[in-house]
């Protein structure tokens, strides 16, 4: 049978790292149902992402393996989805593996009907049965013997799999809830009791970073003014900062940590983490007074710059990952770790025996090694005592490790996890005075509504410069919307505002559910139509959809003119109250609900610096002390009387520039001093 694999044009670099495979993949489309249809066999789907490690296993042991693919020709329609292309396939189907295994990831297995009801599920399959688990040819075997001679149990188990499925999708209830200083509380007081208070963070191995909860926290401080709430963020963030799940050489976060310690990383590093920890990191920056250490900053700035250097590409957008594999040999299997492990004697070779020493004890770099093999991962448990010598040895680490094998980079740009970088970006870059993040912020945002964004219709994803067909999911508009919202107060530029509205209206058409005022689908009501609608109130690495979208119309909704204010606060309002159940039920998994609550339940704070139009830089002052000293999730405006809606009417007091302070409806009086603009903020 003559190879047919179909990803050679896929705009996913997932699918094209499968395209020379002798698997027949299709993408996931209507053709490929359409021939499991017309052959009579299941459909296999194979759904991972390009930075999975896993996932490049089980691609190496059978997808390349001609007989393995051979057996899955001959017996099914093989299609292959890119996760982060297509979030929405991925939801439906992840759903269905854990109801079944209780358990799920990547890369997930799944054999479909033709027309798409899921019947068998899991997760990766080894080459060869180990453990009490079937080689991937056994189950292949198996499911085409199951379909072929017992439909009536393949059909039996796929409808039990969609009722549930479509059971779960029913959305959140309108409680008797609201969002009360006093809920807000017992969820951050949950949440304090789950903290490891020896490592740090929250739960045990694997550990993931908690980046949403961090920035929640930070806003639950700074109304309660809870010493140990502060104790915990700013103990999560040193623990993750120091170990090596950050790297020490280059800046930027690897996905999670393999022990509860945060010392071993699974090496991939991906977008969304890094621009969410980029916003925490940031905001704690501007509390270091209290923390007493420079270390937030140093995070802030390092994390940035990996941001811009390592994932920043030629069109202006970010990349979403490096891969957690380095391939060391061409053509073998990748390594996990390799660019990233040092030991003793590799420093020694680079720096020489005196400072091949000193490093070794700086950067926990030992003879029996913390990683496999008696290789190191680098960690900073403690500060060096010459720093201008540490930088130095960075230096020329840095050096030695780039002309290493470099694992792979996933170059397709992510509308969603772009809106959460240009947030950071313009955020951070304000608030720790670096124009720099905020200019290649503003260079993203134009590439996304220029490529992105086509009829007032989000795309979700790009490669090389061009938009692929898959449609942006709830998401997608939310940080969008977000990001440029952002960029208006950022750079006081009115069209930011403008687009940001235009791409909240869109979401409000077509993710809302009609039936329910305050919940949202995470698909659009004319997007393709799976076994069930999803939709996720959850939490996870990234923020739900439906928490992502509470904040962009928190935030626009204090920018905007009255007239369109009204309606995104009462949509706030709305999702917010079904939100107050995942804060009172499960609020480890709310943090971004968390982080927009605290937001709300201020007013939110906003400030409009006034100054006279000829004459800008006399708010500068005022400006930066709003930045450094509002609490997250204020909005911040300055510019002439009447040139933005929270500048209506408001001028400078006398010649002198005024900040106006208001919480939701109620305003003090304008101030003219840096310390009474600090005042006002901190009452």
């Amino acid at each position: 049978m003559r190879t047919v694999n179909r990803l050679i044009g896929a705009t996913s670099p997932y699918l094209r790292q499968h395209a020379d495979n002798p698997v027949h993949w299709w993408e996931w489309e209507p053709a490929a149902l359409a021939e499991a249809r017309d052959r009579d066999v299941p459909i296999l789907l194979s759904v991972g992402y390009a930075s999975c490690h896993w996932c490049h296993v089980m691609a190496h042991e059978s997808f390349e393996d001609p007989e393995t693919a051979a057996l899955m020709n001959e017996n099914f329609v093989c299609v292959k989805v890119d996760r982060e292309e297509r979030p929405d396939i991925d939801a439906v189907y992840m759903n269905a593996t854990v109801a079944m295994t209780g358990q799920g990831g990547w890369p997930m297995t799944c054999f479909l009907s033709p027309s798409g009801e899921p019947f068998y599920c899991g997760t990766y399959y080894p080459k060869t049965s180990r453990g009490g688990m079937p080689s991937f040819t056994q189950l292949l075997t198996a499911v085409a013997d199951t379909w072929r001679n017992r439909r009536e149990e393949v059909d039996r188990a796929s409808a039990q799999v969609v009722e549930a499925l479509r059971a779960q999708n029913s959305g959140l209830p309108e409680g008797e809830l609201v969002i009360t200083p006093e809920l807000l509380d017992h969820a951050v007081a949950a949440v304090l009791r789950d903290e490891d208070a020896e490592h740090g963070g929250f739960g045990s191995a694997p550990k993931f970073p908690p980046s949403a909860l961090l920035e929640g926290l930070l806003r639950s401080w700074e109304r309660t003014g809870d010493p140990a709430v502060f104790r915990v963020v700013s103990r999560t963030a040193e623990a993750m900062a120091r170990g090596g799940i950050y790297d020490q050489l280059r800046g930027g976060f690897a996905r999670y940590s393999v022990d509860p310690a945060w010392v071993v990383p699974h090496f991939e590093k991906m977008l969304y983490d890094n621009a969410q920890l980029l916003r925490a990191y940031a905001h704690l920056a501007r509390r270091t007074d209290l923390a007493d250490t420079d270390l937030p900053a140093r995070v802030a700035r390092e994390t940035a710059r990996f941001v811009l250097d390592d994932l920043g590409t030629e069109h202006g957008g970010f990349a979403s990952a490096l891969d957690a594999d380095t391939h060391v040999s061409p053509g073998g299997p990748g390594v996990e770790g390799a660019t990233y492990v040092w030991s003793p004697a590799e420093l020694v070779a680079e720096l020489g025996p005196i400072d091949g020493a000193w490093a070794s004890e700086i950067l926990g770099v030992t003879t029996g090694g913390n990683f496999e093999q008696g290789a190191s991962v680098l960690t900073r448990y403690k500060d060096p005592d010459d720093t201008r010598r540490f930088e130095r040895v960075r230096e020329v680490l840095r050096a030695a490790r780039q002309r290493r094998p470099q694992p792979a980079r996933d170059d397709k740009v992510v509308t969603a996890w772009n809106g959460l970088a240009i947030t950071a970006l313009a955020e951070a870059g304000a608030a720790l005075g670096e124009p720099e993040w905020i200019d290649a912020a503003v260079a993203c945002a134009r590439f996304l509504l220029a490529e992105h964004v086509r009829d007032g219709r989000v795309r979700r994803a790009s490669l090389g410069g061009k938009a692929g067909a898959s449609p942006g999911v709830l998401e997608d508009y939310a940080w969008l919307a977000t990001a440029l919202s952002a960029l208006y107060q950022a750079t006081a530029e009115a069209d930011w505002l403008v687009q940001a509205q235009l791409v909240l209206d869109s979401a409000l058409r077509h993710f809302a559910d009609p039936e329910a005022p305050g919940s949202w689908f995470d698909t659009a009501d004319d997007a393709e139509t799976l076994v069930a609608r999803p939709r996720d109130p959850i939490d996870g690495a990234t923020p739900a959809g439906a928490s992502a979208l509470a904040e962009a119309l928190l935030t626009v909704s204090a920018l905007a003119d009255p007239a369109r204010a009204t309606g995104y606060r009462e949509a706030a309002e709305q999702t917010l109250r079904r939100g107050a159940l995942v804060l009172a039920r499960a609020p480890r998994s709310a943090g971004q609900w968390l982080a927009v609550a605290e937001a709300a339940l201020r007013g939110p704070i906003q400030v409009a610096v006034a100054t006279a139009a000829e004459r800008p830089e006399d708010g500068a002052p005022l400006l930066a002390a709003a930045r450094a000293a509002a609490p997250g999730g204020s909005v911040i405006v300055s510019g002439a009387v009447d040139s933005a809606p929270l500048l209506a009417d408001r001028g400078p007091v006398g010649s002198a520039a005024a900040a106006y302070v208001c919480r939701g409806a109620v305003c003090d009086l304008p101030v003219t001093s840096v310390a009474a603009l600090r005042e006002s903020l901190a009452g």
